[in-house]
């Protein structure tokens, strides 16, 4: 299916709303169309072609955003990169795709710099003057992007998302959430990341508005302060980041008449104000839910993957507020079956694979045909996360089968395990992991974070969880930690916390 050029189109129906926002510069969708014209034409002066593949290694900012609508004018697959990973990891992550180009700004020259023997290395700052190029409509069949899954295990994997992927996500989400025209989204989450690239794509074909941070890292103080001073109304967040944003902020009571930062909320019809909350990304604990649902927060409750261009279930703030830790229902243009290890579809309440088919399901992992053909049964896509459906046919996830822990034959599911750490007055974080055992095959093991000015033992924190959990569900181990290990994306890196008892077992 061919259409018309989205930007373009998109500053031809609304050229003189907000498109962008960063700081004190704002463009208008003329002016960020007129932007990316630029960039294209520069682009294709340097060399850049339709089919060809870049490796774009940028922070958040409005060069990455430009770059995006750049590269989907010309025709050319964009592999975002995470600007935190090392030489050899990026090197791998290029060749692996095989990209023609690597495409970097002032802010990245130098990474961009060590990767040209692998690519031809441009940084968008020192671009040749623009030439002209040649504009095409889009298809819906081609490909958008390659975006690397988290790699929290082993190497990551790139899956290959098509312009109609992001299309259709779009729409689905639209449809679950709503869109206004006054909608202004802070983009919080990494362009590299699957949650970050829809951003911009949804927002140019809402005509709403991008809100970048006016930090790059992520910093909680400088993002409520964002919130406050561009009048944002939808943000998304990972639960760690939500956690630490409400840790920051007075209750209700103690906020002037429509409140700061995430109660900014404003009686309808008078003005702007925080209407959503996605949280996605990571399992959110109970008590972070029941805190929000206390501070009337519009959080809505998302399961996604990159493998699915991001949104494949989504709970309103009003579903999350009545079911807490739901997903929700599939989107539209999506479906949700849980599976069996035959293959076979479960009633209700049953817990097994989460299995995700429609539109947005990506097209394959790029030149790995093994996993494609494991993940992509029929065009299905198998997620590897467990789960149920209720009888309303809302979707709860339980954990990922990878992270599944089998204790003397037991079943044990961290984020039950997980929950109720969190319960305990001293623990701000926790993250529960199977360590091999050679009685028992796994044992249950916990790396747990403090509240500022807590103390706490592990022995304690055990005898907590012995009044709550079944005996095989308590962690033999308690470790506390400063912090836990992260990815760029706001998760737990399962596979760090599980080398930290490794290594203890080693000494």
């Amino acid at each position: 299916m061919l259409q018309l050029d989205w930007l373009r189109s998109r500053s031809i129906s609304s050229p003189a709303h907000p498109a962008l926002v960063w700081r004190e510069h704002t463009w208008t969708y003329a002016e960020l169309n007129a932007a990316v014209d630029e960039l294209s034409g520069r682009l294709a002066a340097a060399g850049l072609r339709e089919g060809q593949r870049a490796a774009a290694l940028l922070p958040n900012n409005p060069n990455f955003v430009m770059l995006i609508h750049a590269l989907m004018r010309l025709g050319v697959t964009i592999v975002p990169l995470n600007v935190r990973l090392k030489a050899d990891e990026l090197r791998w992550q290029v060749e692996r795709s095989a990209c023609e180009w690597i495409l970097g700004d002032g802010s990245t020259s130098a990474q961009v710099a060590e990767l040209s023997t692998r690519a031809r290395a441009l940084v968008v700052e020192t671009l040749p003057a623009a030439g002209s190029f040649l504009t095409h409509p889009f298809d819906l069949d081609a490909p958008l992007a390659i975006i690397h899954t988290s790699g929290t295990t082993g190497h990551p994997k790139g899956a290959v998302q098509t312009l109609g992927n992001h299309f259709y996500s779009a729409i689905a989400s639209a449809f679950r959430l709503g869109t206004l025209p006054d909608d202004r989204w802070l983009l919080t989450i990494p362009l590299y990341h699957v949650g970050g690239l829809a951003i911009p794509l949804r927002c140019c074909l809402y005509g709403t508005t991008v809100v970048l941070p006016s930090k790059t890292n992520f910093d909680a103080e400088s993002l409520l302060d964002d919130i406050e001073s561009y009048s944002v109304t939808m943000v998304s967040l990972v639960p760690t980041m939500l956690q630490r944003m409400m840790e920051l902020q007075p209750s209700p009571p103690a906020l002037p008449r429509g409140g700061r930062g995430l109660f900014s909320l404003l009686p309808p019809g008078e003005g702007p104000g925080m209407r959503v909350i996605l949280l996605g990304g990571a399992s959110a604990p109970l008590p972070l839910l029941e805190k929000a649902r206390e501070l009337n927060l519009p959080v809505a409750q998302t399961y996604g993957l990159t493998e699915a261009a991001s949104q494949v279930a989504t709970c309103t703030p009003e579903q999350t507020r009545a079911k807490p830790g739901c997903a929700g229902s599939p989107l539209m243009f999506t479906s949700v079956r849980i599976e069996n290890e035959q293959g076979e579809p479960l009633p209700p309440g049953e817990i097994g694979e989460i299995v995700v088919s429609g539109s947005t399901v990506m097209r394959e992992y790029d030149q790995n045909p093994d996993a494609t053909a494991k993940t992509l049964r029929n065009g299905a896509l198998h997620t590897g996360d467990l789960g149920y459906l209720d009888a309303d046919g809302d979707l709860w996830v339980v954990t990922r089968r990878s992270d599944l822990i089998v204790t003397g034959g037991e079943n044990v599911y961290p984020a039950e395990v997980e929950r109720v750490l969190l319960e305990h007055p001293s623990v701000w974080e926790a993250c529960v992991v199977g360590v091999d055992d050679i009685q028992w095959g796994q044992k249950v093991a916990a790396a747990v974070t403090l509240k500022n000015g807590e103390q706490a033992t592990g022995e304690k924190i055990q005898a907590f969880c012995r009044e709550k959990l079944a005996g095989y569900k308590i962690p033999r181990e308690v470790r506390i930690v400063e912090s836990l290990p992260m990815t760029a994306s706001g998760k737990i890196q399962r596979g760090e916390v599980q080398k930290l008892f490794r290594e203890e077992i080693k000494r």
